[in-house]
């Protein structure tokens, strides 16, 4: 399916309503991850070097209503901060005659901010009339949210009924990387980590495309328990030990390689003493928090070798920095391989790499959470599926 390339659209001298992911992680009335905002700036660069005026919108935490605690304030100053040579304006609402009034007076090279689009619940109700309204701001529109990208939200589906649409270069970088995924070189590896194995479309995906599925994080319990071996007092729930005894039982079983070692803690606190045991020696008392090191070198063993690399989901408890060396030690180690197009997707995968300064040497870290793992998973994005509609829409208007 065919989509317009944002090189392609006649943008000059016009307003682009640009929807962006600065969903960015804050604590204490502070960013402490700007990663999502300057994965952006790329393409409102293009746009300002065009002489556009950009209305830049995005979603910001889950507010029930007009919030202060929820204002997109802090993402505008942080936005100002990168972009010191341009005007960025914060708007006190993201729809209205006021809104339309002060975009049509700005000059060109603005970026105008609109107020947190989920104040306002036609957001995620994907309304048609609010899209309109946020449509009435532009003449073209740019979606560079590849986190949101599989939601059917307003500013991400409906809005492109009424402008031109295409996606934004991080979008376009995003769909380009992770596509590779779908079709790996071989041999290749996929590195399944976190705590549940609710990602049944993404773990069938992995064991059909891929030559092994090295799995870790607390979803390795699900399978030691499911072959009957005791895992203490680890996480593990009953839904996740039927899914894995499930894959045991298939066809696909022998591409699972699960750790052969434990570090574990007699209690769940970051000061608890750390031991390190067999998988089958895990005590009644004992918590598994990360991989000990012979299955860090096990799963070395087989990335070693492969052409394509697949990872998501932590492999241990990263947010304690003690139960979060194997995690360190992949991603080192993925960072070295020469020859491998590395990919990690899913949100706690992207921020574990980006806090141990991890993120740099893989080939792809994706932006997005549950986008990258349906994408991954072969799924259809409904913001792609809404791109491709568009471009039935308004081909013959915008290509002579």
């Amino acid at each position: 399916m065919k989509r317009f390339l944002l090189t392609e659209l006649p943008i000059k001298n016009k307003t682009i309503f640009l929807r962006v992911d600065f969903n960015v992680p804050f604590y204490e009335n502070k960013i402490t991850d700007n990663t999502k905002i300057k994965a952006s700036l790329p393409t409102i660069k293009y746009l300002l070097q065009n002489d556009c005026k950009i209305v830049l919108a995005t979603h910001f935490g889950r507010p029930k209503g007009f919030s202060k605690e929820f204002s997109v304030a802090p993402l505008a100053k942080e936005l100002q901060r990168l972009l010191p040579s341009k005007k960025v304006l914060r708007l006190d609402d993201c729809i209205g005659k006021k809104v339309i009034e002060t975009i049509k007076n700005g000059k060109p090279q603005t970026i105008f901010m609109l107020e947190n689009l989920r104040f306002y619940p036609e957001e995620e109700k994907n309304d048609s009339f609010f899209a309109h309204s946020l449509a009435s701001q532009a003449d073209v529109y740019v979606n560079d949210a590849f986190g949101v990208a599989h939601r059917k939200h307003a500013s991400v589906c409906a809005i492109t009924e009424f402008l031109p649409s295409a996606p934004g270069l991080l979008l376009e970088t995003e769909i380009r990387s992770l596509s590779q995924a779908l079709n790996p070189e071989r041999p290749s590896v996929w590195i399944m980590g976190g705590a549940k194995l609710d990602k049944i479309a993404l773990l069938e995906k992995a064991l059909q495309k891929y030559d092994q599925v090295l799995i870790g994080g607390a979803l390795a319990f699900a399978f030691l328990k499911a072959k009957g071996i005791p895992v203490g007092a680890s996480k593990t729930d009953a839904a996740s030990t039927e899914v894995a005894r499930n894959i045991l039982k298939s066809k696909y079983s022998h591409k699972i390689v699960l750790p052969v070692d434990f570090a574990v803690a007699e209690f769940f606190s970051p000061r608890a003493k750390v031991s390190i045991v067999d998988y089958n020696h895990i005590e009644s008392h004992q918590v598994g928090l990360d991989l000990g090191p012979k299955t860090v070198n096990l799963f070395r063993k087989y990335l070693s070798s492969a052409k394509t690399v697949v990872w998501n989901g932590p492999l241990g408890y990263i947010e304690w920095t003690k139960f979060a060396v194997s995690t360190k030690e992949i991603g080192r180690f993925l960072g070295k391989l020469e020859h491998a197009v590395t990919i990690a997707g899913g949100g706690e995968t992207a921020e574990a790499l980006i806090k141990y300064h991890l993120h740099h040497n893989l080939t792809h870290v994706s932006t997005g959470g549950g986008a990258a793992l349906e994408f991954l998973a072969g799924k259809e994005l409904p913001a792609l599926e809404c791109l491709e509609k568009n471009y039935k829409k308004f081909r013959k208007r915008i290509i002579p």
